[in-house]
């Protein structure tokens, strides 16, 4: 079954959309992409014991609402990737409003019983709440570890969460049951975020991160604990901002950074916090009841694999 073509199918379906081309190709951009997170509501409706098709209105939900958040957090990092370059930032932001109102519409319009109709509609909109608050709590750029975990809480959680618990609840479970799936998606929302953080930090040519001066968790450690190379990374970090404003690519500035970044503990300490989390999660799986959970073992195994594959190459004990 090919849930993002049904979800797509869906939301082109609805009358509004009908009538806004823009909206359509952009939407029909990103299906095209079949992001994974769209289809996170499957396991959840599956493991409470639902069919995969009572899931597509919350996928279609949750599809646009990424595409809000995506527009609207490219403009507020000047994402030289986002759509604003293409269509304009007015433009982009009425879309981003667009697509919010959206993934609430896209349930709305859907069979759902009406209480279950009601407490997933609650659920988006708080999650859309959470999300701009984070959102605008990175545009600060936190600067100690606690403002970053409120960041991760605020920003990434609430749409992990909401995924989870939409989810379980088109697929009949009690509200109960629902909660309890939530709370594992907001874990399994920071285990995604420390993934991406990593990732960004090491991605070659730099990340907009470096370029704009962000500290997602490895260059936040690296900046802030001490170390023998702080004082080089501090200046590092200067001249990678100093070449993006530039417009001269400084490769071995980036090189250098990401070595002391492996060499101070960052990336390992990123982690130990994926393990941690990782063992947290499985745990808390375990103490829900479900039909069935091989959907939402395989999700968490998915975020410890690299971790592991990565210690049994290097032959560590702690691949265990």
């Amino acid at each position: 079954m090919d849930t993002y073509a049904l979800m797509l199918d869906y939301v082109l379906n609805l009358s509004l959309v009908q009538n806004w081309p823009e909206m359509q190709a952009l939407l029909k951009r990103a299906a095209a992409k079949k992001d994974r997170n769209w289809e996170l509501p499957v396991p959840t409706c599956e493991a409470v014991g639902g069919r995969t098709e009572q899931a597509i209105p919350a996928m279609a939900a949750l599809g646009c609402l990424q595409i809000s958040i995506i527009l609207i957090d490219d403009l507020l990092d000047s994402d030289p990737r986002g759509e604003y370059h293409r269509i304009g930032p007015s433009a982009t932001a009425n879309l981003s409003a667009a697509f919010q109102a959206l993934s609430l519409e896209a349930i709305a319009q859907s069979k759902t019983e009406p209480a279950a109709t009601l407490a997933v509609l609650e659920s988006l909109n708080r999650a859309a709440l959470l999300t701009a608050l984070g959102q605008q709590l990175d545009a600060q750029n936190p600067s100690d570890e606690a403002a970053y975990w409120k960041v991760v809480q605020t920003k990434s959680s609430p749409f992990y969460g909401a995924a989870f618990h939409i989810g379980a609840l088109l697929g009949g479970a009690s509200l109960e049951l629902a909660e309890e799936l939530k709370r594992l998606g907001d874990l399994y929302g920071e285990l995604i975020q420390i993934h991406d953080d990593l990732h960004d930090a090491l991605a070659v040519p730099a990340n907009p991160d470096w370029t704009l001066g962000r500290s997602p968790l490895p260059i936040l450690f690296a900046q802030t604990v001490e170390h023998p190379d702080k004082a080089r990374f501090l200046e590092l970090r200067r001249a990678l901002v100093l070449s993006a404003v530039e417009g001269l690519p400084h490769p071995e500035a980036l090189a250098e950074a990401q070595t002391i970044l492996i060499r101070c503990g960052a990336i390992s300490y990123g982690v130990h916090h994926i393990l941690r989390r990782s063992e947290m999660a499985h745990e808390m799986l375990q103490g829900i009841p479900l039909s069935q959970r091989a959907g939402l073992e395989a999700l968490l195994e998915e975020q410890v694999k690299p971790v592991r594959e990565l210690f049994a190459s290097l032959g560590t004990a702690g691949a265990s």
